[in-house]
C-alpha cells in the first residue's frame, strides 16, 4: 500500500523544485513510457485515418468534384486550357490521393484528440477538463483555415496564375499536380490557424505570456512572411493572403496568452 504524502516544509524545499504531491510530478513517466504511450497514440490516429480513408473512397468523385471547382472556373473564366490527366494511373493514383486527403479530415477530430491526450500528463487536473473543448477549437480553426484557402486564395490566386502567362500559352494542368497544390494549400493554411490553440497550451504550461508575445512581435511578423513564403507558391499575392490572417490570429493569441498564462503567477510563487 502506498504511504500518503508527506507534509512538506516549503523554507526546506530548493528553488525551482515541484512541491510535494504536485499531480503533474505523480504523473511524470520514464522515456519508454513516453514512447510506448506516443506509439499507441499515433497507432490509433493512423487507424481513424485510414477509416476516415475507406469511407471517403465511396465519396472521391465528389470531393474531387469540389476541390478541383476553384479552378476549373479560373480556366474557364480565363479561356486558358484545361485539366488533364498526363500519365497512365494518375486518374487512380489521384483518386486515392483524395480519399486520403479527406480521410485525414473526417479523423481530424480524433487525431487532435489523440494529440492533446498524449499532451494530459504534463497538464494540472482542471486543464485537462479543457481537452474537450480544445479538441473542437483545433477541429474548427483547422476547418477555418482550410475553407479560408479554399473560398479565398483559390478564388483571388487561381485566376492570377493563369493570367501571368502570355496570351498565346494554353494550360494543359495535370490533376496530380493540382491535387498536390491544393492539398500543401490546404494543410498549410489549416496547420497555421491553430496558433491560437499552440499559444493556449504554451501558456498554461508556463512558457509565455502575452508580454512575451508583445515583445517579439516585429520578429514574429517578419517568421510570418517567411512561412507564408514557404508554404505558398512564389507569387507576393498568395504570401499576402495567408499573412494577413496569421497576423490577426497573432494578436488575437496575444489576448489568449493574457487571459490563461500561468507565468506571472508561477514567477509571483518564486519571488514570495
Amino acid at each position: 500500500m502506498k504511504n500518503p504524502p508527506r507534509s512538506e516544509d516549503p523554507s526546506t524545499r530548493e528553488a525551482g523544485a515541484p512541491p510535494a504531491g504536485d499531480p503533474v510530478e505523480e504523473f511524470r513517466m520514464p522515456l519508454m513510457e513516453h514512447l510506448k504511450e506516443l506509439r499507441r497514440r499515433l497507432l490509433i490516429s493512423l487507424a481513424a485515418g485510414l477509416v476516415g480513408m475507406l469511407v471517403c473512397l465511396g465519396f472521391a468523385q465528389h470531393i474531387w468534384d469540389f476541390l478541383v471547382a476553384p479552378m476549373n472556373e479560373a480556366l474557364a473564366a480565363t479561356g486558358r486550357g484545361t485539366m488533364a490527366i498526363t500519365e497512365p494511373l494518375e486518374g487512380f493514383l489521384t483518386t486515392m490521393k483524395v480519399g486520403a486527403v479527406a480521410g485525414i479530415g473526417l479523423a481530424s477530430p480524433v487525431i487532435f484528440y489523440q494529440v492533446w491526450a498524449f499532451v494530459a500528463p504534463g497538464l494540472y487536473p482542471r486543464e485537462k477538463r479543457l481537452i474537450v473543448p480544445l479538441v473542437f477549437a483545433s477541429t474548427a480553426l483547422f476547418l477555418l483555415g482550410a475553407a479560408f484557402g479554399y473560398f479565398v486564395i483559390f478564388r483571388f490566386a487561381f485566376p492570377f496564375f493563369l493570367t501571368v502567362m502570355s496570351d498565346d500559352v494554353s494550360a494543359v494542368l495535370s490533376i496530380a499536380s493540382y491535387l498536390s497544390l491544393a492539398t500543401k494549400l490546404l494543410l498549410a493554411f489549416g496547420a497555421s490557424f491553430q496558433l491560437p490553440v499552440v499559444v493556449f497550451a504554451l501558456a498554461r504550461l508556463g512558457l509565455i505570456d502575452h508580454r512575451d508575445m508583445t515583445r517579439f512581435f516585429r520578429y514574429s511578423v517578419v517568421a510570418i512572411f517567411v512561412i507564408a513564403a514557404f508554404l505558398t507558391p512564389p507569387d507576393v499575392l498568395s504570401q499576402l493572403l495567408m499573412a494577413g490572417p496569421l497576423i490577426v490570429l497573432y494578436g488575437l493569441s496575444i489576448g489568449v496568452a493574457w487571459l490563461f498564462t500561468t507565468k506571472k503567477r508561477e514567477a509571483d510563487g518564486d519571488e514570495g
